[in-house]
């Protein structure tokens, strides 16, 4: 099978967009159960060392992020566009998703004194602007050069750059470089549930550039010549490299989410190319396309549900409702414990709660679909 005929509309590639709607559907999961205070294990992140499901979810955008940015601005080159208007295309969709982010962060209070400033989004949109330049302006040589290099900067950066009052080389939480640097900058205006250190904090987002230039060198090797089979076996083969080396690496230097470790942004590059792989191979060389629609659905309008899942989110929380007694309730929680707990227990009804959100999101993005409404940023 050809390029061409394993390519989906305007050049996607079918699988990157089963892959982008699995990961979006799997980041509303997490984000949104009933009660935080009941959570199965593998759908919170890891305290702080090791990992667990939802700390795969995070790398995985960045990685898709990554591939999209060859299929998207690789075949523009190639139809003569200059690279000049695709560099200020990037800064203006780097802006867009900074600025909704802070929105997101903001809503629906918009408390400028206490506004987290870093957040998803914001990573996201630092990420694709420096990976965006780095494949416009090098060689495929050196595009390895910083997606390697970048990992050792942060790994010397947090190892030997000593914090006042407590050294170098520690990775304990809020006691790091990435947290001092975040305290100095971003002090008052970090995630409220850490406050003193940002899980997508600045200098943390350095290996995240890393993790979203895997995604690029990913998408070269997905364009090549190469036979779709070949293209498949070495992305689990590089997978499988991957996860080794960033288990290897773990000896010396922590999978840790919240730092974005370089052995953490090896070890999940390696998972998302065997899972790229499996979509890669069953879906654009196989053609098992019946099972992946909802996740087109999803992956066909991620930003746009990630924000109004956020929205929706953040409004459950905010408007209360009043119980028999005089009380008030979030309204969220009155749903959780009125439509879901009451019947399932607590840990299930948060489970079926959240799982109803990404149902309604899917809802809504089917209509979307249905319209061929994609709204691009």
């Amino acid at each position: 099978m050809s390029e061409e005929k394993t390519l989906g509309i305007s050049g996607r590639l079918t699988s990157l967009d089963v892959f982008r709607g699995a990961t979006i559907a799997g980041m509303i999961l997490v984000n949104n159960p009933g009660s935080w205070s009941y959570v199965y294990s593998q759908l919170r992140h890891a305290d702080w060392h090791g990992w667990t499901f939802t700390d795969l979810i995070f790398p995985f955008f960045l990685f898709i992020v990554g591939v999209a940015i060859v299929f998207s601005f690789s075949r523009r080159v190639e139809l003569g566009y200059s690279k000049v208007k695709l560099f200020w295309k990037v800064v203006r969709r780097s802006l867009i998703l900074f600025a909704l982010g802070l929105f997101l962060n903001g809503f629906p209070t918009f408390d400028l004194s206490t506004i987290r400033i870093m957040g998803v989004l914001q990573r996201i949109a630092i990420c694709y602007f420096f990976a965006s330049v780095i494949f416009l302006t090098s060689s495929l040589r050196g595009q390895v050069f910083w997606s390697v290099v970048l990992l050792f900067v942060y790994w010397g950066l947090m190892e030997f750059v000593p914090v006042p009052g407590i050294g170098a080389g520690l990775y304990e939480k809020g006691k790091n470089f990435a947290a001092y640097v975040d305290s100095l900058i971003l002090s008052g205006h970090m995630w409220s549930v850490t406050k003193t250190w940002d899980p997508e904090g600045i200098v943390s987002t350095i290996p995240a550039i890393s993790t979203t230039l895997f995604g690029v060198l990913t998408g070269h090797w997905l364009r090549s010549k190469r036979s779709e089979i070949e293209k498949s076996l070495w992305l689990f083969i590089m997978g499988n490299l991957g996860l080794f080396i960033g288990a290897v690496w773990n000896s010396w230097l922590p999978i840790n989410k919240n730092l974005w470790t370089s052995s953490y942004a090896v070890f999940t590059a390696g998972f998302a190319l065997i899972v790229l792989g499996f979509c890669y191979y069953f879906v654009d060389v196989r053609g098992y396309k019946k099972f992946t629609y909802p996740f087109v659905v999803y992956g066909m309008n991620a930003i746009t549900v990630f924000v109004l899942s956020g929205i929706i989110g953040r409004l459950s929380t905010y408007f209360k409702v009043s119980l028999s007694d005089g009380s008030t309730t979030t309204v969220k929680n009155y749903i959780y414990e009125n439509f879901f707990a009451s019947w399932l227990g607590p840990m299930n009804g948060s489970l079926a709660y959240a799982i109803a959100h990404v149902l309604l999101m899917y809802f809504l993005m089917w209509i979307l679909y249905k319209k061929r409404i994609f709204i691009k940023i």
